[in-house]
């Protein structure tokens, strides 16, 4: 008798879960993430899987913010250094990435792919992880600089003042600069 009860207060309770969760809608919009200070937002509907740091196997005659190729579940993955290619003008060439002295790379640093529907097999190098966000978390939007990449969507500032730069990755990887990787 006592488990009848106990089973049936535990589907009244899953009901009442079920019926709220129908009836909120899903308010995170954003991935926050973190790489050479800056912070930036990713859509979650643009972006994948979250791997830990993978050592890389560099691949010479790229650009800088090539960072090299990692084997993550079994596929191999091009890894874009999200610092350096928002800091790196278009078309420069450079000094090979120092991903193996190991500079920047810490216990926090993450993988963040790309979600599959946008057709490259890439992940993100990022240096941190920051949780989800949505609109309703930002006080105010500020403006782009007028030299900015066409894959940052908007500026936003949190009520502490904080900027955050929200990116468009389907944008980003249509790119021909992206696309081309080759120094």
């Amino acid at each position: 008798m006592a488990k009848r009860q106990s089973l049936k207060e535990l589907q009244e309770r899953l009901a009442q879960r079920l019926t709220v969760a129908k009836t909120e809608a899903v308010t995170a919009t954003w991935l926050a993430v973190e790489a050479s200070g800056r912070r930036y937002l990713l859509p979650l509907v643009q972006s994948g899987e979250i791997f830990p740091w993978s050592p890389l196997q560099r691949v010479p005659y790229t650009k800088p913010w090539y960072a090299g190729v990692a084997s993550l579940r079994g596929g191999l993955h091009g890894v874009i250094d999200l610092a350096r290619l928002v800091e790196a003008p278009a078309g420069a060439a450079g000094t090979p990435s120092s991903i193996a002295a190991g500079e920047r790379v810490t216990s926090e640093s993450r993988l963040v792919s790309l979600h599959a529907a946008l057709g490259v097999n890439a992940v993100i190098w990022i240096d941190r992880l920051l949780g989800l966000r949505n609109p309703s978390m930002f006080a105010a939007i500020g403006s782009n600089p007028d030299n900015a990449p066409s894959y940052f969507t908007r500026s936003l500032v949190d009520p502490q003042g904080m900027p955050w730069q929200e990116l468009d990755l389907q944008a980003l990887v249509a790119e021909p600069e992206f696309l081309a990787i080759a120094a």
